[in-house]
């Protein structure tokens, strides 16, 4: 299963609170894993420069078409920025056709708890899968 570590790309300041962002992502089939990866580690270089990215990390398992990924956010806004800039914009409107399903899952921290456990990430998109309609 491979895992790229947590990275910071910006320090936090002390004292203030950081937004969370936990999803997890299932591609159609096989054949779509590769693709889907090398475009992930695409959005994965962004985000190491972008502006309010506090800390990140991806595991990517293909054998289950699945992707997780976590990071975490000086506020919502600069989370949308990162979303809406080049290359992730792209990226994700070419992926979408090969998307199976998808889950996001939101939520704010102080900064003194990050980096945020993977076993509190998969918990919080769990519970957010159970809350889709014909879950």
């Amino acid at each position: 299963m491979p895992t790229l570590p947590w990275t910071v790309p910006n320090k936090a300041r002390a004292g203030t609170e950081a937004q969370v962002m936990a999803s997890r992502f299932e591609v159609r089939s096989l054949k779509d894993v590769p693709r889907f990866f090398l475009q992930s580690l695409s959005a994965w270089r962004q985000v190491k420069s972008a502006p309010g990215a506090l800390g990140a990390s991806l595991i990517a398992q293909p054998l289950k078409r699945t992707f997780y990924t976590l990071s975490a956010w000086e506020d919502r806004d600069a989370l949308y920025a990162y979303a809406r800039a080049e290359p992730h914009r792209s990226i994700m409107s070419g992926l979408r056709a090969t998307m199976r399903d998808s889950t996001f899952t939101f939520w704010e921290v102080p900064v003194e708890r990050l980096p945020i456990d993977w076993s509190e990430a998969k918990r919080r998109l769990s519970e957010e899968a159970a809350k889709k309609p014909g879950s």
